[in-house]
């Protein structure tokens, strides 16, 4: 019992919102810390040391909606990720199989400030109450994300390939619908 009740006051500590212009200078430092932290871990490649994501995509984002932060319980942003609702152009073409064809969500850009445990699975479940169909991608070097996917359910689909050709593993996690009895 304790175990539930502990992970909903968990989760009643962050909130999500749309990401604003004014976030911009907390979100280049959580990703400069997340390009840091990658790269400690063995991989440096997947945003390199060149300021991905740049603030102009950073406002491309903003300005399309789909840049969301996640903020503590005193309002201060400590992750940030982008959530598109709809089909990626990246993900048409896989070197395997998806689980289905029907319509979902992806997750680009998820990073941490690192000072709290947890905020993926929470950001992946408030991904998950909006679309039951998720598609997401990694780095090959990304041991920890891959880690991640797995621990969440998602499911191994095969290589995808960003328009510049870089491969990145390919997951989808698909939640039936709850069955109606009647």
């Amino acid at each position: 019992m304790w175990g539930l009740l502990a992970d909903h006051l968990f989760r009643m500590s962050f909130a999500v919102r749309h990401s604003l212009e004014e976030d911009l200078p907390r979100m280049l430092a959580i990703y400069e810390r997340a390009r840091a932290y990658m790269a400690s871990l063995g991989n440096p490649h997947q945003w390199g040391d060149s300021g991905y994501p740049s603030v102009s995509l950073l406002r491309e984002d903003i300005a399309r909606g789909i840049s969301y932060v996640v903020t503590d319980r005193e309002d201060e942003v400590v992750a940030t990720f982008v959530f598109v609702e709809g089909e990626d152009p990246t993900y048409s073409i896989i070197e395997g199989a998806w689980l289905n064809e029907q319509p979902y969500g992806v997750i680009h850009r998820l990073a941490s400030s690192g000072r709290e445990k947890g905020i993926a699975r929470f950001v992946f479940d408030w991904c998950s109450q909006r679309s039951r169909n998720l598609r997401v991608d990694t780095h090959a070097q990304n041991l920890v994300m891959q880690h991640l996917f797995l621990s969440l359910g998602f499911v191994p689909c095969g290589t995808i390939f960003l328009p510049d050709g870089s491969p990145r593993f390919a997951y989808q996690r698909a939640i039936p619908k709850p069955s109606k009895e009647g």
